[in-house]
Parts: structure tokens; C-alpha cells; sequence
């Protein structure tokens, strides 16, 4: 009953609410910053590789791969399949537009961040509760954004990444379903939480080093089975927009269609817009807010324009036609498998385990701002460490559970935080687009550009930028 009822709010939330306040506040930020994502996309570049005024302080590319490691992980490989298996081959344009219009989203969500976050004892900090207890006046509100945002990385996401990371060992022989899937989350959850007890720079570190190699890698070997497969790809192509467009099967099942899972598949994979990635952007040592808004662009397109897309053309190009009986790591694997032989499920279990390691660290760190936010300083070491024990035990307990009832639970609570953070930067949007502005007039007048609150108008009080 209880899967029922989740089952049915997240239709009705993905079906209409959301689709709308995602689409449309994409587009007006698209439109208002001047197509930002592809305008500054040169610049997007060059401003990642800025070193920070401290080097113990942390960078615009270390923000940019905790971000991207809590967007890429499990939800690439496996959302990506069951999307491909429950919505069709045009759910992959969904994904596309999503990515598209949500680049805009995530400049104004992270340019904010930067905008109202605070000094800390070990460098800046922030998010979108910040922004809505700064500039709203409403502690309440952000209170209540900070206790989804726990629910939805430190349970949700975490409790689903360690199921799809178990998942992938079923296509192995010694893979035993009552005993396998607690062995594998016991072993990710010593490992989380050893990684976890050595701090956020430790967490920092790893994703660092980890992110890049495993986005790198898995790109390589889809472009070699794209390559293998490279006479199917204008039919595949074909398919994709043909069922994108069939309209009389979106509207004759809207709950089931490629525009749902298409928008609710993106949305979990690059987060744009539900306020997540703005939690590590605020962390970023830099001299202008706008500049960690262009890297968070860049984020949005690694992860699905890159790697999402790396999936779904290394299952389209197989030949395996995507059904409801495959859906999840069986139809990556089956897909692979044809074309890579033995190698293939071997190669996606590697990839799970990378991926799903990254995301876990990358969630929980989300996870340590919001309990500073909730707390008001930043916690203590006993507190800490109760945190971690109980983080360690969830992501335990997440690799035996249903896997439809995990789908759900995190794509309501995520649901939520979009709801609360997208009206949120809309009515806070023109602070960043006063600074695009600011950032853009600087450059122009070939000064390295600068951020002072006054520059702006900013009639709110910052304790950062004054």
C-alpha cells in the first residue's frame, strides 16, 4: 500500500508539476541569461582550471568533481536502462532537453550559492537553504529543504546506489540473492565509511582523483562500441525522435511514456535545478560567484550529454531490443555482452563500483552541509562520527532492499527539493543574472574579474562578498 501511494504522487508530481516548473524555469533562466550554456562555453572551460588564492582551500575543479560525482553514478548506467526499457528509445531526447535547458538552471542555482555562502573555519560554505534564509527571511523553509535534501542523498540516493551496485553481481554465477546483496553492501560500507572518518578533504580528494578517470574510461569504451556497431547508428537516430514525437503514445499513457521517463530519469542523473550541486559549488575558492556557475554548466552536460548518452548508445547499438523484463543493470549487460563478449559485464561492474563509490561520497557530502545548516556551526566530532556509523548502516541495509520501492522514495523526495528550490532561484534569478552581467562587463574590459555585493545592488546582507 504504502508503494502504491508513492507510486501514485510521484506520477501526478512528474506527470504535470514538475515538468512544467522545470521546462519553463529553464527556459525563462535560457532565455534571460542569454543562452548562458552555450554562449560561455569557452569560458566554462577556461575557468575550471583557476587554482584557488589557498591551495588548502578548495578549487572550482574539485567542486565541479564532487558535483559531478554525486551526478554521475548508478542512476548513468542503470536509470539510463530503465528508461530506455520502460519509455523507450525516445526517452534518450527527454534526457537531451533536460540537460539542455537545465545548463541554465544550474548557473543561477550555484551563481546564488556563491553569492550568499559563508566563511567557515575551513574555507566557504553553502547552498539553497542558505539562499532562502538569507534573502527570504525563512528559516523554516530552509530547515525543511536541508531535512529532504538528507532524506533524498543521505537515504534515497545512497539506499539506491548500493542496490544497483549489488545488482550488477547478478550476472555472475557464485551471485546468491539472500546472501550476495548483504555481503557486497557490508563490504561498500566499510569502505564509505573508512573514506567518510578521514574528513571532507578526504571525500574531496577522492572524487578528485576517481571522477575523471572513470568518466574518461567509460566515454572510451562507449565510443569503441559505437565505432563496432557505427552502420545502425542512423536508424537508432531515427527511432529516437520518431518515438520522441508520438505524441498518441505520450498521451495515451503520459505515466509510462518516454516525456516521463525521459524528464524524471534526467532530472535524477544531473540534478539540475533541485538544489543539490549549489551545496558543493558554495565550497569553491574563487574571486567572482559567476564563475562556479559556468563550471556547474559543464556538469549538467558531463553527466548527460557525456555519460548518459555513452549509455544509451552503447544499449541502442547492441541490437538487444530494450523490454520491462530487462530493465536495470540486465539490459546494460546483455547489451554489452553482445558486443564485448565476457568482457562486457565485467567492464560494467567495474564501472558500477567507481560510479557508485564517487556518488555515495559525493551524496553524503551534501548530506554533512545540510546538518550544518540544521545545527547552525558544524558539527562535532562524536556527532560525526553517530553520523557516519548511521550513514555507513543505510547504505548497508539499501543493497537488500525492493528495488521499485527505492526508485520511488528517492524520486519523491528530490521531487520535493525542486519544488522548494526552482520557485526559489526564479523570485533570487536576477542577483545572478546582475552578476553574469557584472562578471561579463569585467572580462570585457579585460580586468580579471572581481565580485563586490554593492556591484550588484544586493540588498541582502552577506558576510563573504561585503
Amino acid at each position: 500500500m504504502f508503494e502504491k501511494i508513492i507510486s501514485a504522487v510521484n506520477d501526478a508530481l512528474y506527470s504535470y508539476v514538475l515538468i512544467i516548473l522545470l521546462i519553463a524555469g529553464g527556459i525563462y533562466f535560457t532565455v534571460r541569461s542569454g543562452f548562458v550554456q552555450f554562449r560561455k562555453f569557452g569560458e566554462q572551460i577556461r575557468v575550471v582550471g583557476e587554482k584557488p588564492s589557498d591551495k588548502k582551500n578548495v578549487s572550482s575543479f574539485q567542486a565541479l568533481m564532487v558535483s559531478t560525482a554525486s551526478r554521475v553514478g548508478t542512476g548513468n548506467i542503470i536509470g539510463v536502462s530503465t528508461a530506455l526499457c520502460l519509455g523507450g528509445f525516445g526517452s534518450v531526447f527527454w534526457m537531451w532537453v533536460i540537460a539542455i535547458i537545465g545548463g541554465a538552471s544550474a548557473f543561477i542555482e550555484s551563481t546564488l550559492a556563491q553569492i550568499y555562502k559563508k566563511r567557515g573555519p575551513d574555507g566557504s560554505y553553502g547552498g539553497p537553504a542558505y539562499y532562502i534564509e538569507t534573502a527570504l527571511r525563512c528559516r523554516p523553509l530552509a530547515v525543511i529543504f536541508s531535512i529532504l535534501l538528507i532524506l533524498t542523498y543521505g537515504f534515497g540516493f545512497n539506499m539506491l546506489a548500493s542496490y544497483n551496485l549489488q545488482s550488477t553481481f547478478s550476472a555472475y554465477s557464485f551471485y546468491n540473492d539472500k546472501i550476495t546483496p548483504w555481503v557486497i553492501g557490508l563490504i561498500i560500507a566499510v569502505t564509505v565509511g573508512y573514506c567518510l572518518f578521514g574528513g571532507g578533504s578526504r571525500v574531496v580528494k577522492v572524487t578528485s582523483f576517481l571522477v575523471p578517470i572513470m568518466g574518461i574510461a567509460y566515454i572510451l569504451v562507449a565510443l569503441v562500441i559505437i565505432c563496432l556497431n557505427i552502420t545502425t547508428l542512423p536508424s537508432i537516430f531515427g527511432r529516437i525522435f520518431t518515438e520522441a514525437f508520438d505524441f498518441r503514445a505520450i498521451f495515451g499513457g503520459f505515466g509510462g511514456s518516454c516525456v516521463m521517463y525521459g524528464i524524471k530519469r534526467g532530472l535524477f542523473s544531473n540534478e539540475a535545478g533541485v538544489g543539490s550541486a549549489p551545496n558543493a559549488s558554495a565550497a569553491a575558492d574563487i574571486s567572482h560567484p559567476a564563475k562556479q556557475g559556468l563550471v556547474q554548466i559543464l556538469s549538467v552536460f558531463i553527466d548527460t550529454i557525456l555519460v548518459c548518452s555513452a549509455t544509451a548508445f552503447m544499449c541502442m547499438c547492441s541490437g538487444i531490443e530494450p523490454t520491462e523484463a530487462l530493465s536495470g543493470a540486465p539490459y546494460v549487460q546483455a547489451a554489452l555482452s553482445s558486443t564485448l563478449g565476457s568482457f562486457g559485464p565485467i567492464f560494467i561492474t567495474v564501472a558500477m563500483i567507481l560510479f557508485a563509490f564517487t556518488t555515495l561520497l559525493g551524496n553524503l557530502y551534501y548530506v554533512n552541509q545540510a546538518l550544518s545548516h540544521i545545527l547552525g556551526h558544524v558539527p562535532g566530532k562524536k556527532f560525526k562520527y553517530v553520523y557516519y556509523v548511521i550513514a555507513s548502516v543505510v547504505i548497508f541495509i539499501g543493497a537488500g532492499l525492493n528495488a521499485d520501492l527505492l526508485w520511488n522514495i528517492a524520486d519523491l523526495t528530490m521531487g520535493l527539493m525542486a519544488i522548494i528550490n526552482m520557485p526559489v532561484i526564479v523570485y533570487l534569478g536576477k542577483y545572478a543574472f546582475r552578476a553574469l552581467r557584472d562578471y561579463s562587463k569585467q572580462k570585457k574590459a579585460g580586468k580579471t574579474p572581481v565580485f563586490r555585493a554593492k556591484d550588484i545592488g544586493l540588498p541582502h546582507d552577506v558576510d563573504y562578498w561585503s
